[in-house]
Formats: structure tokens, C-alpha cells, sequence
């Protein structure tokens, strides 16, 4: 059980929940509830890869932080189980995406999403280009589904979840943005500060609300 704790926790168990339901009702409308079911755990699945990375990364810079709320430096896991766990998800969830109801395009393009959360996890947090893998993701995520029923994704859909993954970003930096200076991370948010990251969060959300009412 405390291992079970430990690999939700390494997930980011509440925003892997949100873009979970999220598909869910996406698939819910384009298809019914069973197969919403299924491509729910997929993206599920999917989740669990870019959390799991995140933490195996960030795991010196956590220690180095103290966070006690990271399971790898509370030791309610250890490096070596979460990197076992990993191996084996990354392959499970190609093949639960591609196989599933998404289908072979509609599993490409939300594992496509997926690759950007891990190249965040790797490369874009250190970069002024940080809000950009969030974006490609979070417009992935409606429009894999929508293309799993061949239905071209409208333009509020892609775009519209584009600016929210952005604004998203912004507001989820602020909590460890002075400890994230410190080491060194040097992303969109942590280069205008909080007030400033504040701010473009407002305007991205406005804007992203605003899309999903002029093109819907």
C-alpha cells in the first residue's frame, strides 16, 4: 500500500485525475461510455509516464529542496522501483493508446502529446519556450479523440486547448518559483517573475475561453 501511495504521489496524482476525466468526457460525447472507459485509462496511462519522468528528473532538485511531498525523497519509494515501473509503462501505454478505441492516428497523436510532456520534463522547463509543450498537449488531448471518430478537430478544440495548457503552465510554476531560480530553472515563468506570470495566465485563460465561444 505504501508503494501503491508512493507511485500516485510520483504521478502528480490531482492533475493526472483532471486530464483524465477531462478525456473522458471528451470520449464520452464522440463515442459512449464504454469506450470512453478504455481511452480514459489510456490517458491515464499516458500520465503516469510524463509524472513518473518528472519525478525520476527532479529527484537531486527535490532532495536538494527537502520537498518532503515527493515521494522519492519522502522514501516511500525508491529511484530503482519508480524507474522499473517506467520501463514498463512507457511500452504498455503505446499499446493501450494505439490498440485501443483512439485508435492508430488518434493513439499517434496523443502519444505525440505525451513525448511533449516528457521533453518538458528534459529539455523545455529550462527554456523561454516552456509554455510550448504544454500548449502541443493540452491541444492533443480533445483532439485525439476527436480524430479517433474522423471528425476533423474545430478550431476552438485545438487552439482553445492550447491557450489553457499554456495558462496552466504559468499558474503551476508559481508555487516553487523562487526555489526553481535557485537551481537554475530558467523557464517563460520564472524569467517575468510571479505577478507578471499572474498576469499572462489571466489573459491566456480570457483568450482561451474566449476561443472555445467565438469558434464553438
Amino acid at each position: 500500500m505504501k508503494k501503491l501511495r508512493g507511485l500516485l504521489k510520483a504521478s502528480h496524482f490531482g492533475p493526472t485525475l483532471i486530464v483524465t476525466s477531462i478525456s473522458w468526457f471528451f470520449a464520452a460525447h464522440y463515442w459512449w461510455e464504454g469506450p470512453a472507459y478504455v481511452i480514459a485509462f489510456g490517458v491515464f496511462t499516458g500520465q503516469l509516464v510524463v509524472g513518473w519522468s518528472n519525478d525520476l528528473y527532479d529527484y537531486k532538485d527535490d532532495l536538494m529542496h527537502n520537498r518532503q511531498n515527493k515521494p522519492l525523497v519522502s522514501e516511500l519509494i525508491s529511484q530503482s522501483y519508480l524507474k522499473r515501473w517506467l520501463t514498463f509503462m512507457v511500452p504498455f501505454s503505446f499499446v493501450a493508446n494505439l490498440l485501443g478505441p483512439l485508435g492508430f492516428k488518434g493513439g499517434l497523436v496523443y502519444m505525440f502529446g505525451i513525448s511533449m510532456g516528457v521533453a518538458y520534463n528534459f529539455y523545455f522547463k529550462f527554456n523561454v519556450f516552456s509554455w510550448f509543450p504544454y500548449a502541443l498537449a493540452f491541444a492533443a488531448l480533445p483532439s485525439c479523440i476527436a480524430i479517433s471518430k474522423d471528425v476533423t478537430p474545430p478550431v476552438w478544440m485545438w487552439l482553445g486547448g492550447a491557450l489553457l495548457g499554456s495558462a496552466a503552465h504559468f499558474i503551476n510554476v508559481i508555487k516553487d518559483m523562487d526555489q526553481d531560480r535557485a537551481s537554475g530553472i530558467g523557464g517563460a515563468p520564472q524569467r517575468i517573475g510571479k505577478r507578471n506570470s499572474i498576469v499572462v495566465a489571466g489573459l491566456l485563460i480570457a483568450l482561451g475561453l474566449s476561443t472555445l465561444v467565438v469558434f464553438n
